[in-house]
C-alpha cells in the first residue's frame, strides 16, 4: 500500500498535465468556458499534488522536475495561447492578418509562454522561494490570462471593447513577463498556524478575491491578481520594518 501511496502526487502532476494538453486543444477551437474549466481543473490539480506530497511525505526529485514540466504546458504554453488567440481578436491586429508582418506579430504573446519557462527554471534552482515566492507564480498569471478570456465570455461591465485593442494586449502581454522573474517578494497560500496575525494578507486575499467575483463577476477573477500583488507588496513592507531580533535586543 506504501509503495502505491508514494505514486499518489505524481499521477496528480500527470492529470494536471492532461488538462494543460487539452485546454490548449480548445483554446485553439476558441472554446473559451471548456479551457477555463480544463484550466481551473490544473490549478485544483497542481494544488492537490504539492497537498499529497506533503502529507504522504513523498517527496522526489522526479516529481520536482515532473511538476515543473506540467506547469510549463498548464501555466506557460495555455496562457501564451490564450493571449494569443485575444490578440488575433484584437483590433487593429486583425485587420493586417492578410500581411506578412501582421501574422508575424500575432505570436507575440507566446512571450508570456518563454518568460513561464524562464520562471520554472529559476524557481527550481532557487532556495529563497520555500515559504514565499519572488516574481510572479505561473498558475497566478493563468488565472488572469483565463480571467480576461472569461470577460469576453461574459461582459457585464462592456469591458471588451476596452480588452480587444492590441496594444493592451501587447502591454498586458510585457508586464505579465516582467512579473513571472522580476525579484518581486510575494505571499504564499500557505499556512503554517490559523492565527490571523500570522496570516492577516492571506485572509485579506481570500475575503477580497471571493468579494471581487461576487460584485463584478469574470472581471473578479484579474483582479484578484492585482490585489494579490498589492497585499504581497503590503506584507513585505510590514515585515520591512518590523525589528530583526538583534534590533530587538
Amino acid at each position: 500500500m506504501q509503495g502505491f501511496t508514494r505514486h499518489i502526487p505524481n499521477f496528480l502532476t500527470c492529470m494536471n498535465l492532461v488538462c494543460g494538453c487539452l485546454a490548449v486543444v480548445y483554446v485553439f477551437k476558441g472554446e473559451i468556458p471548456v479551457f477555463a474549466a480544463l484550466t481551473a481543473a490544473s490549478l485544483v490539480l497542481d494544488f492537490l499534488d504539492g497537498f499529497f506530497a506533503r502529507m504522504l511525505k513523498a517527496y522526489s526529485p522526479m516529481g520536482k522536475e515532473l511538476d515543473s514540466l506540467a506547469d510549463m504546458v498548464s501555466f506557460g504554453l495555455v496562457p501564451g495561447a490564450i493571449m494569443h488567440h485575444l490578440f488575433m481578436e484584437s483590433v487593429p491586429l486583425n485587420l493586417m492578418l492578410d500581411q506578412p508582418l501582421g501574422k508575424a506579430l500575432s505570436f507575440f504573446p507566446f512571450i508570456i509562454t518563454v518568460f513561464s519557462a524562464l520562471r520554472l527554471a529559476k524557481f527550481n534552482i532557487d532556495t529563497r522561494q520555500t515559504n514565499s515566492f519572488i516574481g510572479l507564480p505561473t498558475p497566478a498569471a493563468t488565472i488572469f490570462v483565463t480571467g480576461l478570456a472569461l470577460i469576453l465570455y461574459n461582459d457585464p461591465l462592456h469591458l471588451t471593447p476596452t480588452l480587444l485593442n492590441s496594444f493592451i494586449i501587447a502591454g498586458i502581454c510585457m508586464i505579465l513577463s516582467f512579473l513571472l522573474v522580476a525579484e518581486l517578494p510575494l505571499i504564499a497560500l500557505k499556512f503554517r498556524s490559523f492565527g490571523w496575525n500570522e496570516n492577516q494578507y492571506q485572509y485579506s486575499l481570500i475575503f477580497l478575491s471571493i468579494a471581487s467575483v461576487l460584485l463584478f463577476k469574470t472581471a473578479g477573477i484579474p483582479l484578484i491578481i492585482i490585489l494579490y500583488i498589492i497585499l504581497s507588496v503590503m506584507a513585505n513592507a510590514t515585515a520591512s520594518k518590523k525589528p530583526t531580533q538583534s534590533e530587538s535586543n
